[in-house]
This record gives structure tokens, C-alpha cells and sequence, in this order.
């Protein structure tokens, strides 16, 4: 098992990976460098090899799959996972290495937001994207993350092997902090620099289309983690619709005696059985939850005496 692996998934980032591996190096002489290639068509493997990192390969194409791979075949005591980039600088690393080795961090994220990343990064909807992230996880999960999407984290063994990876791209990020916060997890934040990519160097993440993707898997974790706060709201808004159109109905019959909109109040009745329903499946998924929050405890614990057998 190796004290710190450093973890850089690469994609076509040639211009900059020598640098990455050189930087990681310096900042933790100590640590196994593993690039794993994500296909790329440039010479990232070629120059990865010579600068002295173990390369290894993915060939199903996202960072999601990317990161599946590290963490399946890699045992660490502590990993350090980094773009390829050099966006991030690696002055931080040990402080981050250190709040998992000595003071049982289960994830450390590198936050750019609270530093240069504002200044740095030339992409407008990209900062507007991150903030839009950061709050709405936070206000959804109750969280103090303050950098989401992030690509520089420091994660523990038990992390890393009770993480299920089920994103394919770059929702990855957004799910393994969900991940961290609703199984309680010790999450640590380290205020890190960003710089932006050098010239010819082109960001594999599309601002639309990913984006798009994170906020669908935000709203998707927040109904399989919080299922009654979701179907709850679900409940609130189906039954605020069924009153607003059910009160010209009731007003009518208070003047008149009458009902003069019959399909209006079948529809009301049957839009407030749909918010009874909700409530009652939030029940339910709410109780599967809880017993899906035990097994993972117990899957935990599984994790730490694995760690302790491979320590020895």
C-alpha cells in the first residue's frame, strides 16, 4: 500500500503534464504518481513516461470511468486526485495530505472559489455556474462546501473504497461531495490557488451541456438522499395548485349551492391525491434510506479492517 498516491486523470494534456508530474513530485517526494490516460491522441502517455509517473490506461472515455479505475485498482493511505492541467498549484498538497494521514479527514477539498479563481478563470458562465452549484447543494444538503466542482481533493482509504462511482463525466465532482456530506463524512476545506490554463491549452468541459448534466445529477441525488424533503415539496406544490384552482369552485357553491365547475373540482381532487401519494412514497424511500444509511456504516467498517490488515 502506498502512503499518498497522487492520481492525475489526462486527456490530451501534453502541453502541460511534465509540469503537473515535476510540481507533484517536489511537493511530496514521497508519493507514486499514477497518470491514467483517458485515450488521448497527443503525446500526454509519451511525456507522462519519460517525466516519471506510472501511466496506466482507461479506455472507456470520461472522468467519471477515469476515476472508477483509479479507485478500484489503487491502495493508498492517503490519495491526492489533480487535473492534469496545471491549473492547481501543488504548494498545498501536504496540507491537504496531512488533514487525511493525521487528522482522519475522510475528503479535503481544494477550494478556488474562496481564493484566485474569480480573477483567474476568463469564463463568465463558469463562475456563475460554480457559485449556482455551491449554494444550491449547500442550501439542499446543509452543507459548508465551498468549492464543488473542484478537481484538486485529498481523499482517505475509506473513502476511496466505499465511494460508489456511478457518474461518467464530469458530474463526478458534484457526486462524490453529495456522497461525503449525506453519509456524514468528515469534509475539510483548504483555501488553494487557481490559475488558468496556459495558451493552447483547451478545457475538456463544456459549459452548457456539463453544467446542464451537474444540475440534473444534483436533483437526482437530492431524491434518492433526501426522498421525503423531495416528494415533500413535491406534496406542497401539488396541493398549493389544487387549492388556488379549488377556491373559485368553493366560492361559487358558497353564493349558489352550486357546483358550476365539475371537471375543475375532479381535477383538484385527484391533484391533491397525487400530493398524498407523494408524502406516502417519501415515507417509504425515507425508511429504505435509513437502512441503506447502515448498510453503509456496516460496509464502512468492512473498509477499516481491510485498512488495517494492508497497514500492517
Amino acid at each position: 500500500m502506498d502512503k499518498i498516491a497522487v492520481l492525475i486523470p489526462c486527456y490530451n494534456e501534453e502541453k502541460t503534464i511534465e509540469k503537473v508530474i515535476s510540481d507533484a513530485k517536489k511537493a511530496l517526494p514521497e508519493a507514486v504518481i499514477y497518470v491514467y490516460d483517458n485515450n488521448s491522441s497527443d503525446k500526454t502517455v509519451e511525456l507522462a513516461l519519460r517525466a516519471g509517473a506510472v501511466v496506466r490506461h482507461e479506455y472507456k472515455q470520461g472522468k467519471g470511468n477515469v476515476i472508477r479505475r483509479m479507485f478500484r485498482e489503487i491502495d493508498a493511505m492517503c490519495y491526492i486526485m489533480i487535473d492534469g492541467d496545471d491549473t492547481y498549484p501543488l504548494e498545498n498538497a501536504r496540507k491537504m495530505s496531512e488533514r487525511i494521514l493525521n487528522y482522519g479527514a475522510d475528503m479535503v477539498v481544494g477550494d478556488r472559489l474562496s481564493s484566485t479563481y474569480y480573477e483567474e478563470n476568463k469564463r463568465p458562465f463558469h463562475n456563475f455556474g460554480n457559485s449556482l452549484v455551491k449554494k444550491s447543494i449547500n442550501i439542499l444538503f446543509g452543507s459548508e462546501i465551498q468549492d464543488i466542482m473542484t478537481g484538486y481533493r485529498a481523499f482517505s482509504y475509506l473513502f476511496v473504497k466505499t465511494f460508489p462511482v456511478l457518474s461518467r463525466g464530469f458530474e463526478i465532482e458534484t457526486e462524490m461531495t453529495i456522497h461525503a456530506v449525506n453519509n456524514n463524512m468528515q469534509v475539510e476545506n483548504v483555501i488553494v490557488n487557481y490559475r488558468d490554463r496556459p495558451e493552447g491549452s483547451e478545457s475538456k468541459l463544456n459549459t452548457y451541456s456539463d453544467g446542464i448534466k451537474v444540475l440534473f445529477m444534483i436533483l437526482k441525488m437530492f431524491r434518492q438522499y433526501k426522498p421525503l424533503s423531495f416528494f415533500g415539496i413535491m406534496a406542497v406544490i401539488l396541493t398549493l395548485g389544487s387549492v388556488i384552482f379549488f377556491i373559485p369552485v368553493l366560492r361559487d357553491f358558497v353564493y349558489t349551492g352550486l357546483v358550476a365547475k365539475f371537471p375543475t373540482l375532479i381535477v383538484c381532487c385527484f391533484v391533491e391525491l397525487a400530493a398524498i401519494q407523494s408524502i406516502f412514497a417519501g415515507l417509504i424511500l425515507h425508511n429504505l434510506q435509513v437502512q441503506d444509511r447502515r448498510d453503509f456504516e456496516n460496509k464502512l467498517n468492512c473498509a477499516y479492517d481491510s485498512y488495517q490488515y494492508k497497514c500492517q
